[in-house]
């Protein structure tokens, strides 16, 4: 099996026609049949059957079309992550929660740009189980959580503290607590709000993202527990305001990488950039 046969398979599928797909793939109509009846004998059975109207697929046909989906697709994912662009020397992949401040990632991509100018990025938002498995199995360098797991062959160290800070719209009418949106920031901050402010009503808007409860929180006037990093130039600009005598919740971002790397120098060079960032971000510089 390759992946020309594959390819046609596909374009035979997609056509109804040996002919048309022979057209779409630049070949002559006997290289289809050719790979078609290689991969049905391969396989050990019929894939299509030909007829006036064109060629249609047989039921092994049916089941073979989302394997060879799949296999096609895990091809090209593998040729995009191990593959280089012209004048590129290396690739690092870094992961991140979803709901991670975007600051700090994009101040880490500009420290790389700087500092490894031919190091190509791969940028990916997953949940922590997720970036700790691909670590785990090689196929990312590191990444950032709010909880991780840990597991043998893992490094785990505290990266930053986030603090997450009680603002309005400024226009906001009325108490905050009927206006609250709810940004999903974990269990242990769903345990303190609550501690914090016991009579406050269910709400009725919850979110998984901080950049989407600040967007709910400006279109509908209303109030959330959002990053300070992600707010604070609103705040300096009036278009949020903070919610007086709110307590600030503290939340650990760690970082994640593994314990022996498939390139060494380019893992001190990386993560050197993400904690010196971090470092920035913290001090508030």
């Amino acid at each position: 099996m390759n992946l020309d046969s594959l390819q046609s398979f596909r374009s035979v599928a997609d056509a109804g026609s040996f002919s048309i797909a022979a057209a779409r793939l630049g070949v002559m109509q006997s290289t289809i049949s050719g790979r078609i009846q290689s991969l049905e004998k391969e396989l050990g059975c019929v894939l299509f059957r030909r007829g006036r109207a064109g060629a249609e697929l047989t039921p092994a046909g049916h089941d073979f079309r989302p394997l060879a989906e799949r296999i096609v697709q895990t091809w090209d994912q593998a040729r995009h992550q191990v593959a280089l662009p012209d004048g590129f020397s290396a690739t690092f992949r870094f992961g991140g929660p979803v709901a991670l401040q975007d600051q700090l990632n994009v101040a880490w991509v500009l420290w790389m740009k700087e500092h490894a100018p031919t190091v190509a990025l791969q940028l990916e938002a997953g949940y922590s189980d997720t970036l700790t498995d691909r670590i785990l199995a090689g196929t990312m360098d590191a990444a950032t959580l709010y909880l991780p797991r840990q597991r043998p062959g893992l490094v785990v160290e505290e990266l930053l503290i986030e603090k997450l800070v009680l603002v309005r719209h400024p226009q906001m009418e009325g108490a905050w607590q009927d206006h609250f949106v709810m940004v999903n920031w974990g269990q242990d901050f769903g345990r303190e709000f609550v501690e914090a402010f016991p009579d406050a009503p269910i709400p009725t808007i919850s979110v998984g993202l901080g950049a989407l409860g600040l967007q709910y929180v400006l279109a509908l006037k209303g109030a959330a527990y959002l990053p300070r990093s992600l707010v604070d130039s609103m705040l300096a600009e009036q278009r949020l305001c903070p919610v007086e005598g709110a307590p600030v919740f503290e939340r650990p971002v760690y970082l994640v990488y593994p314990a022996f790397s498939r390139d060494p120098e380019l893992q001190s060079l990386a993560l050197g950039g993400v904690r010196g960032v971090a470092a920035t971000l913290s001090s508030g510089a």
